[in-house]
């Protein structure tokens, strides 16, 4: 009989940063622990960085499963099976004392061979609704670690396996936990952060420098806004901010957040999983304008995680026109003392120990006695 690797651990990943984030989180930690990692992720990913970077990297076929019609899934269908095929093949020989899969139709063929071969899994879910992908696994993985308190979508039959980890977040995230708040007065210039998620939001760049516009000019005048923009919307949304004779630096990316999200005073984002937990994390006060369509709409339910924290306000699309958006902004700016408040409620809600937990919950399933029947067959 083969034993299972003493020291390996195998991730399944892909896709947005929503699912990568986290994966990257967890290498870090597992490795400073001594474990030794590699990633299995699809074949049409990008090259990661950091700590996934450096990991041992194999890459398989998958099949979409979330937001497809029927036909469209019996298509994807033998795409699935191929990459099944694919990672019980790497499985087998790779031996990991555990998997762990972090959501996505990337992660689907690793977890389910992984399943299927009797290996200890784990899947994370980023988000406040259990997504497409680990709904499919729940019932065969043997713990669900969870971002959210009360994640929707669980089916009972699994419910005794979860565990509130929290969302893992990147090491420069914690890093800079303890930065305060920044100086908040009547007079001094005000930063507001803007990110649209992975790939910038339009109607960000179309709604919020007509807010800005709707502002008084004594307001508008301390304001230095800096904003992530699809690249299409660039131009336009520059052109915007130098006729209201603002302040603004923007960009289709920017690879130092930690520290521009330390120095914000207002944030203004997505609901993506990443975004509220890195807000959290920091401790700054957000206002949340959710992706209408995403799937089960779980960047709704990800935003009133935050707001009813204290930590941050959710504006719904439908209702985010630049009038609202100004009264809001006007109420906001002119009392400092409710984004100082909100900043230290975000920060209450952060769960910066959240890898921890998840590095943990892996080690206590690895150091489990005993094999179940799916185990014995595997090996």
């Amino acid at each position: 009989m083969m034993a299972a690797s003493e020291k390996l651990i195998v991730l399944a990943a892909g896709g947005t940063g929503g699912h990568v984030f986290p994966a990257e989180a967890l290498a870090t930690e597992m490795t400073g622990r001594g474990f030794k990692l590699s990633l299995i992720t699809d074949r049409r990913g990008g090259a990661y960085g950091g700590a996934l970077g450096s990991l041992e990297t194999h890459r398989i076929r998958a099949g979409g499963i979330a937001g497809k019609n029927i036909s469209a899934l019996l298509r994807s269908g033998p795409e699935l099976a191929f990459g099944t095929l694919q990672a019980r093949f790497l499985l087998k020989k790779m031996r990991p004392r555990a998997v762990v899969g972090f959501g996505g139709y990337a992660s689907v063929p690793t977890m389910l061979a992984a399943t299927f071969g009797g290996c200890k899994t784990v899947i994370h879910e980023q988000n406040a609704v259990l997504g497409r992908a680990n709904r499919l696994l729940a019932s065969r993985v043997k713990r669900i670690a969870t971002s959210f308190e009360g994640t929707r979508s669980i089916p009972e039959t699994a419910a005794d396996k979860v565990v509130h980890t929290g969302m893992p977040v990147r090491q420069t995230l914690t890093a800079v936990r303890g930065t305060p708040y920044p100086d908040l007065n009547e007079n001094c210039e005000i930063n507001i952060l803007i990110l649209g998620g992975s790939q910038g939001a339009s109607i960000l760049s179309e709604v919020i420098p007509e807010a800005i516009g709707r502002l008084d000019a004594d307001l508008r005048a301390r304001l230095s806004i800096i904003q992530q923009c699809r690249p299409e919307d660039l131009e336009a949304a520059r052109g915007r901010y130098q006729q209201l004779a603002i302040k603004a630096e923007l960009d289709s990316f920017f690879d130092d957040i930690p520290e521009r999200l330390c120095a914000a005073h207002l944030l203004i984002s997505r609901g993506g999983a990443s975004s509220v937990a890195e807000t959290m994390t920091v401790g700054r006060p957000a206002i949340l304008i959710p992706y209408p369509h995403a799937v089960d709409d779980h960047q709704t339910f990800n935003a009133h995680a935050l707001d009813e924290a204290g930590g941050g306000w959710l504006m719904a699309q439908e209702t985010f026109t630049p009038d609202a958006l100004a009264k809001r902004l006007a109420s906001l700016l002119h009392t400092p003392k409710v984004l100082i408040r909100a900043a230290s409620c975000a920060r209450t809600a952060g769960r910066p120990d959240a890898v921890v937990r998840l590095a943990d919950t892996i080690c206590q399933l690895i150091e489990t006695n005993g094999q179940s029947n799916d185990d014995r067959r595997a090996a």
